[in-house]
């Protein structure tokens, strides 16, 4: 295979094999399908994983943003859909400052409104007129992410992208990609990017001599991968 990892991607791969975060071998997803490997991101849950986490998502945003011809525009804010994009969103913000010297704020909602205090769905920086750029783990039918984008929009503010930790780079039951669809939403080409994608994870094999494993992902991609 032609690709090559970069070392935050390597490093966010082996932290999450460590902790059973990501696993290869047969697993059944809600789906339907019969994957060859599975990502659960409710496992990262430890200081040396998070900061793996973080810090891939925020060396991938500032690689987007200087990139040329880059259509991930400059953001304002970073909004984590809760529960599990808070820490991501806040954990990213505090990295991009720290590591790349971006200064951006974040937000992340509530699953119920309160009604006392601040009040409202909204937590952080008020995203009212401000570019957001919103962080997720692994999206499948994109239902979750339609849901982020239709709060921040409610709430006066404009997505401009969306930094997934996992692109499994597969097409829907219709043929149709889930990714292709949301960057449709938010902007078009380029705007829905990932730190790892299903290739990666397959040069990743490749690389560690995994030769079961990658046959089978490679027959996966075969079924279900995104063609072009």
């Amino acid at each position: 295979m032609a690709f090559s990892l970069q070392p935050y991607q390597t490093d966010l791969i082996e932290k999450s094999m460590q902790v059973g975060s990501l696993k290869f071998g047969s697993f059944v997803l809600k789906s339907g399908r019969t994957s060859p490997y599975f990502f659960n991101a409710g496992l990262i849950s430890t200081g040396s994983l998070l900061n793996a986490v973080a810090s891939a998502y925020a060396a991938t945003i500032a690689k987007s943003l200087s990139a040329p011809s880059s259509p991930l525009p400059p953001f304002d804010v970073l909004f984590g859909p809760a529960y599990k994009g808070i820490s991501l969103a806040a954990c990213t913000s505090l990295l991009l400052y720290s590591q790349h010297n971006l200064d951006v704020g974040f937000a992340y909602d509530r699953k119920e409104a309160k009604d006392h205090g601040e009040g409202g769905v909204m937590v952080g920086v008020p995203v009212k007129g401000k570019k957001v750029l919103i962080l997720d783990d692994v999206m499948t039918a994109g239902t979750a992410i339609r849901g982020s984008i239709d709060k921040i929009k409610k709430e006066g503010g404009e997505v401009i992208g969306v930094v997934l930790m996992l692109d499994r780079e597969e097409v829907g039951k219709d043929g149709a990609s889930t990714v292709r669809e949301v960057e449709e939403v938010v902007g078009g080409a380029g705007r829905v990017t990932a730190i790892l994608k299903m290739r990666d994870l397959m040069v990743w094999l490749d690389k560690n001599g995994m030769k079961e494993d990658l046959a089978s992902m490679e027959e996966y991609w075969e079924k279900y991968g995104i063609k072009g």
